[in-house]
């Protein structure tokens, strides 16, 4: 369900409602007279709509996580917000930047349209900007030649599933981010689907070497070993980008979770 269409028919719809009423229909009612029932539960709701429909639009919007793969840094239940202009400013519907802002940078939790479905919303971390060489061999990142800096962690216990994972903390961006890596995992790519670029790419029995493309972004979860990324459908093209992860604003499970987004 594409919630933004839904969303930006209704502002229209009502907003069509309340002009007619101002303009039109409001001039021709006797003084006195009550509204019309089209008014009373169309045209008045639509400054609320608007409202609405800017905010997540144009300065933030709400998601919730779905599924484990930014482990440890976003768990299933999280809900996030988005900063939606830290990337441009962006049409809606067709999400074309009409005013340049900012672009990604190396290490920020983005979220993007899924490149091979792009009714579906993906968060992810940025790992390479355009122009960049990435390397994943082994299970360690090498960015342009230059190895990642990493640090070790307690391990990382999955209370769910009742098994633990090896804990870094990964030094990517301005700021450090943990990462989850399970050591029984192959370090190879275990399966990939055909996608655009894909002979930028080189896969064997250590992992995966990337040259990024102009325009686009190579992104990776943090949950490592339980990710399916840029490494298996392949680079974010700048026309999908949402916006950058900014915040966790409610987890029902745990309410400590509370806070800045690494």
């Amino acid at each position: 369900m594409n919630f933004a269409l839904i969303l930006f028919l209704l502002t229209l719809a009502t907003g069509v409602l309340w002009a007619l009423d101002r303009w039109v229909v409001g001039k021709r009612r006797p003084e006195g007279a009550p509204a019309p029932w089209w008014v009373e539960y169309g045209a008045s709701f639509f400054p609320v709509i608007l409202a609405v429909f800017v905010l997540r639009s144009f300065v933030v919007e709400p998601f919730k996580i779905p599924s484990g793969s930014m482990i440890p840094t976003l768990l299933v239940g999280d809900f996030i917000l988005v900063d939606k202009f830290s990337y441009g400013i962006r049409l809606p519907l067709v999400n074309h930047v009409i005013i340049p802002v900012g672009e990604p940078r190396r290490g920020d939790v983005m979220v993007f349209r899924y490149p091979v479905d792009p009714s579906v919303d993906y968060i992810k971390r940025v790992v390479g900007l355009p122009g960049d060489y990435v390397e994943y061999l082994d299970k360690k990142l090498r960015i342009n030649g230059v190895p990642v800096r990493y640090e070790p962690l307690p391990d990382y216990f999955h209370a769910d599933r009742l098994y633990y994972s090896t804990r870094w903390r990964e030094y990517l961006g301005e700021r450090p981010h943990e990462i989850l890596v399970d050591d029984i995992a192959p370090p190879f790519v275990t399966q990939r689907l055909e996608f655009p670029h894909a002979d930028r790419c080189e896969y064997n029995r250590r992992g995966v070497r990337c040259s990024v493309p102009p325009g686009h972004y190579f992104v990776m979860g943090d949950n490592r070993d339980g990710s399916s990324d840029s490494r298996v459908w392949g680079f974010v093209p700048e026309e999908n980008i949402v916006g950058r992860a900014f915040f966790i604003w409610l987890n029902f499970s745990d309410l400590s979770r509370i806070g800045r987004i690494q």
